[in-house]
């Protein structure tokens, strides 16, 4: 059994799923966008938004995370309803991505030592979504 994050974007998805490739050096997915998607009579997509991304896949260090945008119409709301939480055991590699995924974003705590890690931080990515980056001290 596994959790996967299905992180939604308003009309930023191709650009935010770059970014996290990048991040993250992972291959370049497949992507389906609205216009990939057969007609649908009762659904129509307006030609204007078919370039949005229906679905894509990012393999994140084995796990699968799926993105895709809203259509027009679709309340979005940013906040703290979803966190992506990065557990690594190389203190230096913590640091980089944590580096790369600020970029644009704000920091809302340093990477520091705490009472439940041995080196953690979090902060708001350039597209709204929340990134705890911290040390994974389990002996697996």
């Amino acid at each position: 059994m596994s959790v996967h994050a299905y992180v939604n974007f308003d009309g930023e998805c191709l650009e935010a799923v770059e970014f996290y490739r990048q991040v993250f050096t992972a291959e370049t997915p497949e992507i389906m966008t609205f216009g990939d998607a057969p007609p649908d009579p009762g659904f129509p997509i307006p030609d204007e938004h078919k370039h949005l991304i229906m679905h894509t896949v990012l393999n994140i260090f084995g796990t699968i995370d799926m993105f895709s945008d809203l259509l027009p119409g679709e309340p979005l709301v940013k906040g703290n309803n979803i966190s992506l939480v990065i557990m690594l055991k190389n203190i230096d590699e913590i640091t980089t991505l944590f580096d790369r995924l600020q970029e644009g974003g704000t920091v809302d705590m340093e990477l520091q030592e705490t009472f439940f890690s041995k080196y953690y931080g979090s902060l708001t990515d350039k597209f709204g979504i929340i990134w705890q980056v911290m040390h994974d001290d389990s002996e697996m």
